[in-house]
């Protein structure tokens, strides 16, 4: 062992402040590459172009010559840099995932390393694939559906930062929802839930994911329905990844097996 190896082990508070600088490293890493993404967006195509395809779906089920409105003084501006700044966060979120896996990589054993990479690769895949479920089926659906019902005495005109509230919520909801195989495989990896378990509260599940999406879409049963059924579905996946996957052995024997 070097001298300054062991010094940090000696002290632990010099491997405390150690730790510090290291966690400091890895976040304006983090910051730099949103930064550097939200600026490339804000010269190329401009935080206009970004926020109008983020506002296309509703747009497209507007009205002809009907727009949407802002009612803020620097809601025209504010609202696309807010917009352009989360889109940049989701191009560096590979980045930023990287970045907080090397923090804790040092900490973990090796049979441990060898499932986060997967882990954090299939994450963010599907992180992705639950903002593009939302945004090209979900948001087409909602506003379609919105239009067809609304009475014609209504002029229906969104607001922008209302639009933004909602839009964020969304892609946050069914992203987190989509990470459900994650989860189901993370579980059954470490032995807190075993298949037979997991298949034994499918019900629950299916309650869960039904009430789950009356709480969190709107009040209308198409949308309900497109966060259940995906849900319920994914839910089925990782009870099927989790036949390919080995179950944790304890500490001692991981430490036995990897010496």
């Amino acid at each position: 062992m070097s001298k300054q190896a062991s010094s940090a082990a000696d002290d632990p508070g010099q491997s405390f402040f150690s730790h510090l600088i290291e966690l400091r490293t890895r976040i304006i890493r983090m910051l730099l590459a949103v930064l550097a993404v939200f600026v490339v967006l804000t010269i190329y195509p401009g935080t206009g172009a970004v926020y109008d395809f983020l506002a296309q779906p509703m747009i497209s089920t507007l009205p002809e010559n009907r727009t949407m409105i802002a009612t803020g003084v620097i809601t025209p501006f504010l609202v696309p840099l807010k917009v352009t700044l989360l889109v940049a966060f989701v191009i560096a979120l590979p980045v930023v995932l990287y970045q907080a896996w090397a923090f804790i990589a040092p900490g973990l054993y090796l049979h441990e390393k060898r499932l986060i990479i997967p882990l954090i690769v299939s994450s963010t895949l599907l992180f992705f694939l639950g903002m593009l479920f939302c945004y090209y089926v979900v948001f087409h659906t909602i506003f379609q559906f919105i239009a067809m019902v609304a009475p014609e005495s209504i002029a229906v005109a969104p607001d922008i930062a209302a639009y933004l509230s909602f839009v964020m919520t969304m892609f946050l909801a069914f992203g987190v929802t989509f990470q459900v195989p994650v989860v189901v495989v993370v579980l059954a990896s470490f032995g807190i839930i075993t298949v037979e378990k997991l298949k034994a509260i499918r019900g629950y599940v299916i309650v869960g994911a039904f009430v789950l999406a009356a709480i969190i879409t709107p009040p209308d049963v198409i949308s309900q329905l497109l966060m259940a059924l995906p849900l319920c579905i994914l839910y089925e996946f990782g009870i099927f990844l989790c036949r390919f996957v080995k179950v944790r052995k304890p500490e001692s024997e991981a430490v036995a097996e990897e010496s």
